[in-house]
């Protein structure tokens, strides 16, 4: 179930699906790098003003599923934008994004019409002298039974446009939610297992 906060600011109520802390693995696939299966910490938060704020945290996993060190790391604030090209029930989205390893990008692309679908592309990458040659890329996010799916592409000068990062990740329960829901169970507890 998708809940809209009251203190949500009307412009970013179509990205109500991507509020709180998700986690879940995937896999990382790029020329040049080492294949791993990876795990990610995702939050999506908001403060009142028109756009969310994102912050992702992956990391390498072992064989066991266990931390080896950190992959990336991304902060990032996404906005809806008015609907540029007259196409009925489309809404527009942009990105701007930081990256752990110096780069910055500029995100563009659509929110789809009624399904929690988001599609966006590079618009503008710059990069510090020591980060990985890289030139462009795209996302697909989904809000899919109840989990966030997200699967990335990447190009660089070398490598043409590929798919190179994906996940599945599954929403962290609040304590406060938990503690609803505790609240929600009969007056002694027992009943609930009659």
């Amino acid at each position: 179930m998708i809940e809209i906060p009251s203190d949500l600011h009307k412009d970013v109520v179509p990205l109500a699906f991507l509020l709180g802390t998700w986690e879940g693995a995937g896999v990382y696939d790029f020329p040049g790098t080492e294949k791993c299966n990876f795990g990610q910490e995702v939050v999506f938060r908001h403060d009142g003003r028109p756009f969310l704020e994102f912050r992702s945290r992956t990391w390498v996993l072992d064989n066991e599923g266990e931390k080896v060190r950190p992959l990336e790391n991304e902060h990032s604030f996404w906005r809806i934008t008015s609907n540029h090209d007259g196409t009925s029930g489309v809404r527009g989205i942009e990105i701007s994004s930081v990256r752990d390893d110096g780069t910055v990008e500029i995100w563009y692309g659509e929110l789809a019409d009624g399904k929690p679908q988001i599609d966006v592309s590079t618009d503008a990458v710059a990069r510090i002298e020591g980060s990985a040659p890289y030139s462009g890329g795209k996302r697909l996010y989904g809000f899919v039974n109840d989990e966030l799916l997200w699967v990335g592409e990447k190009a660089a000068p070398e490598v043409p446009l590929r798919p190179y990062m994906s996940a599945q990740l599954k929403k962290v329960l609040s304590p406060a939610q938990l503690i609803k829901d505790i609240n929600d169970l009969p007056d002694d507890g027992i009943a609930f297992f009659r």
